[in-house]
């Protein structure tokens, strides 16, 4: 069955975890080539949207075919992000996502992102303003399990957005303090499952081969998945999680001519997005390496594809490697992006002893103006 979040049918129940530097337009559009889902931008800071700061409004341009048009926004005042809900309702946005579990210190620390679930009372009003402003078009909640194992507020958090009117609610099955170490706890989204009853829950974490969705589902009853790591270099991720959902063998993984083929297409999509072509071969070169994990492209290789500053060169370099390679065996399942963690969490003073307190933190939405 399709996955239902308000008014959109989500069918294959996917959905494209927000990565910072990595979900804008270019990349969403090569996802979607490659099979239905829903695809969500980058994390928006809510407060520099309003202040229109320029790099933040191109975050928030969708292409042309983009039919269903997703935003995550971040936010610690329910003032700023109920500004921010109205202007991307607006340009005509069709879903909204709630960014509560980013562990990036720089928002941790003005008690944004991972950190606000375990403010209940802050966090629940945020969610009902977005909620509020955005009437029909439906708002979603992105979490961590807690801040640290002693201190777990996804039960909590979820009945919060449950109440506040969120459409559904996604849980990465780590805490802030894992960062993206060791093994996703999928018990615990089973655990969410069994707590939430009016929304849909979502799974995210480890869902590296089509396979893992199915797997993840059946072991926690969740209604959908959120895919981010594991489509880093991999957009025909999505294709095989079409075809698993639809019950249709799913296809190997590419030689490393099909590889080539799509990252040159991706640099392209990118330079058609940004407009500047220097510009865009250079965002392009951090999703090289995962392009390239598992093959035997050889480290001055990649290197060079590191360094290339043109889409000239880029295709120079990739016209040296060898077409036939195939990935070996298991290679599909090796990790993608971040890998870093645990590491302690940095909060705003007192954070932990005033969880009751539903006063935004002083010049958090501030400091990601501009």
């Amino acid at each position: 069955m399709a996955l239902k979040i308000g008014p959109l049918a989500v069918d294959p129940p996917v959905v494209l975890a927000p990565m910072a530097g990595v979900t804008n337009a270019a990349f969403r559009r090569l996802c979607r080539s490659y099979g239905a889902g829903l695809y969500v931008s980058e994390m928006v800071s809510a407060r520099a949207l309003c202040e229109n700061n320029e790099r933040t409004a191109g975050m928030v341009a969708f292409a042309p075919d983009e039919e269903v048009r997703s935003v995550q926004l971040y936010g610690v005042d329910p003032y700023w992000v109920s500004e921010a809900v109205k202007r991307v309702v607006d340009l005509g946005v069709h879903h909204i996502d709630l960014n509560s579990g980013c562990p990036s210190p720089k928002v941790t620390r003005r008690g944004g992102g991972g950190a606000l679930p375990a403010h209940h009372v802050l966090f629940g009003s945020i969610v009902r303003a977005a909620v509020q402003a955005a009437g029909a078009v439906p708002v979603t909640v992105k979490m961590r399990k807690g801040i640290d194992d002693d201190n777990l507020t996804y039960l909590e958090a979820a009945t919060a957005a449950e109440d506040a009117g969120a459409a559904a609610v996604a849980l990465h099955a780590r805490t802030v303090e894992q960062l993206y170490s060791g093994r996703a706890d999928w018990s615990a989204i089973a655990r969410l499952k069994e707590h939430v009853s009016a929304v849909p829950v979502l799974g995210n974490g480890d869902i590296w081969a089509a396979p893992d969705a199915l797997q993840m589902m059946a072991e926690t009853g969740c209604d959908g998945v959120v895919v981010g790591r594991g489509c880093l270099g991999k957009p025909w991720l999505f294709r095989d999680l079409a075809d698993a959902f639809a019950g249709r063998p799913v296809q190997g993984p590419p030689r490393l001519g099909e590889v080539c083929r799509v990252m040159a297409q991706h640099a392209r999509l990118l330079v058609e997005a940004i407009g500047d072509e220097g510009f865009a071969v250079r965002d392009f070169r951090k999703h090289t390496g995962w392009y390239l994990t598992g093959y035997p492209a050889g480290g001055e290789m990649r290197r060079k594809l590191a360094m290339a500053g043109s889409l000239a060169e880029l295709d120079d370099l990739l016209g040296q490697l060898d077409p036939t390679v195939e990935l070996p065996a298991g290679a599909e399942h090796l990790p993608r992006g971040h890998l870093q963690g645990p590491r302690p969490v940095t909060l705003p003073d007192r954070w932990m002893q005033t969880r009751d307190d539903p006063t935004p933190p002083t010049g958090a939405d501030r400091a990601f103006c501009g």
